[in-house]
Formats: C-alpha cells, sequence, structure tokens
C-alpha cells in the first residue's frame, strides 16, 4: 500500500557513510529495448512484490502526462516517487539501496528494463538548475565538512519548498536536523509526473557529485550547503533518447 509519508527526502542518513567510497560508474541498462512499464517490472517481481499493484494504480493516473512523456514514461517516475508501507518496500528504496551497494553492478541487472524507461523518461526533462532541499533527523555536520567532495550514488529526491521540508511530515522544526541546501545543475522537476505533485518535488540524478560550501550551526539545526560539480567522466550511463510512440509490449 502507498503512504504519504515521504522518507526518501531524508535517505542522506543512509548515503552519510557509503558516500566515502568511490565505485564504478553505473550502466548496464543503456542497450536495453524501451519496452512498457508492466514488462519493466517483470523482473523485479520476486524483489518487490506489490510492484505489479503499484504499476496498476500509478498507470492509472497517468493517461495524458505532461512535458510530452509518454504514459509509461510518465508513470515509471511517478512509481519511484510512491511510498509503500512499510517505506522500505518502496521501489526508490529497493533500487537506491542496491545503486549504493558495492556490488551494486551484478544487483542492478533485474533493474536494467526498469532504469532503461525511467532514465529515458528523465533525460527527455530538461536539466533544472535550482535550490534544492533535502534533510533528515540527525547531526551529519562531521561526515559533510566544508571543502569536502562526495558523490550522492542513489537518486536523491528533494524539494524546492523549504516550508514543505520544515513541515511534520519531513524534518519539522524542532529537535536535531541536518538541512542540505543544493545548487544544482543537472536535476530534474519532477512534480507533474510525482505522486505527490504538492511536495514540489525535483529529483538529483543518481551518482551525483556535490562539494560542500558551507556549514551553519543555529541550535540544533544544522545547514549544510552543497554545489552540484562536474566529474571527470560520467558516473551515470547516459541513455538514447528519442520522442517515443506510445510504448506497445515487446510481446504484441
Amino acid at each position: 500500500m502507498a503512504t504519504s509519508i515521504r522518507d526518501k527526502y531524508s535517505g542522506v542518513c543512509i548515503q552519510a557513510v557509503v558516500d566515502e567510497k568511490y565505485m564504478m560508474p553505473i550502466r548496464g541498462y543503456e542497450n536495453m529495448p524501451l519496452v512498457s512499464l508492466e514488462e519493466a517490472v517483470q523482473p523485479l517481481v520476486p524483489i518487490l512484490q506489490d510492484v505489479q499493484q503499484m504499476v496498476y494504480i500509478v498507470k492509472q493516473k497517468c493517461k495524458n502526462p505532461s512535458d510530452g512523456l509518454t504514459p509509461d514514461e510518465s508513470a515509471s517516475i511517478m512509481l519511484y516517487t510512491m511510498e509503500w508501507t512499510p517505506h522500505d518496500d518502496s521501489l526508490y528504496f529497493a533500487l537506491n539501496n542496491t545503486l549504493r551497494s558495492e556490488d551494486g553492478q551484478q544487483k542492478l541487472e533485474p533493474w536494467h528494463l526498469y532504469l532503461r524507461l525511467f532514465l529515458n523518461a528523465l533525460f527527455r526533462l530538461p536539466p533544472h538548475r535550482t535550490t534544492a532541499y533535502r534533510g533528515v533527523k540527525l547531526d551529519l555536520s562531521e561526515q559533510y565538512i566544508k571543502g569536502k567532495t562526495f558523490v550522492w550514488w542513489g537518486f536523491s529526491s528533494c524539494t524546492t519548498s523549504s516550508n514543505v521540508l520544515q513541515s511534520d511530515g519531513f524534518v519539522g522544526t524542532t529537535g536535531t536536523r541536518t538541512v542540505f541546501v543544493i545548487k544544482c545543475e543537472s536535476a530534474r522537476n519532477i512534480h507533474k509526473h510525482s505522486f505527490y505533485p504538492s511536495d514540489d518535488e525535483i529529483l538529483l540524478m543518481a551518482a551525483t557529485q556535490c562539494k560542500v560550501t558551507s556549514y551553519i550551526k543555529q541550535g540544533d539545526l544544522h545547514t549544510i550547503h552543497l554545489e552540484e560539480i562536474s566529474s571527470s567522466f560520467p558516473l551515470l550511463q547516459l541513455v538514447p533518447t528519442s520522442t517515443p510512440s506510445p510504448i506497445k509490449p515487446i510481446s504484441a
């Protein structure tokens, strides 16, 4: 089942240690065929037992998508944004755990068809230069010191609204908190394709490299400013994008 608690905005608590490692670039999906979302998730059924039910839900909501995307492309984004109960059964949670694992290349094979469709959709959206926010109810200041560069290997959901992040469903306004203020260069604005459009959601691509530019402590609030920077070579393999007709099942 889907829920409205957006834990995906605080995934940095998982990434904090893993990001010290520089791993192999993410690839293997780029030559896969573009198929319908129903077919793309077939290899994921042993991993995510509710995935077919969730696909049905998002496909009903994506019959007339924005931004020139096909229903399957839009639905692949919406499926990523959904929170399931419990949240660690969510597709985004399983995918990002795989991307962050040291043997992720092998574990990523069942995801190749989905990633081909998902990335085709994301790369058809224009890069979005903006300031975005992401946070967690922890003190991560020691892991993100000024001048440090690092890679977030998973996709990172952010919001362009500081008010959304400070609401009770997210990090709130009391207690120990770390808020990342991110100067984005290549994020994608996905709020028109999100299961929660009021979140003003944008998505940092997997394998985004950032640099810590400043740190401010105000009581229990730790604010860390990040700037997206280019890597020496692509850490996320691009996919050939086109403006496709509605995707038909390959078995047809």
